[in-house]
């Protein structure tokens, strides 16, 4: 699988000409993806049984690595706790 480049939300967010807060959830959506489509291949899942798992449908699990705008971040959480995996957040002060 090929490793998506890291870019931190403000950049991503100048490049592309959107709010920082949208930027924020694509970097958060792109790894999030990343690890599900990782721990997908590390297990040797089908996309069949992950929807099973999720409740969602095949071609939801199937479209995951595609556009970031389509995949909602209610899917990638229970995409993310079919695989297996949780996520935590962490909060700072703005600089």
């Amino acid at each position: 699988m090929k490793r998506m480049r890291r870019s931190s939300p403000a950049r991503l967010a100048r490049q592309l000409s959107i709010p920082k807060s949208r930027g924020l959830e694509a970097v958060l959506k792109a790894q999030l993806i990343e690890a599900i489509v990782r721990e997908i291949s590390r297990r040797g899942l089908t996309h069949a049984g992950v929807a099973g798992r999720s409740g969602l449908a095949r071609s939801a699990v199937t479209g995951i690595s595609g556009s970031l705008q389509k995949v909602t971040i209610d899917r990638v959480l229970r995409l993310l706790e079919a695989v297996g995996l949780e996520a935590s957040v962490r909060v700072r002060r703005a600089a």
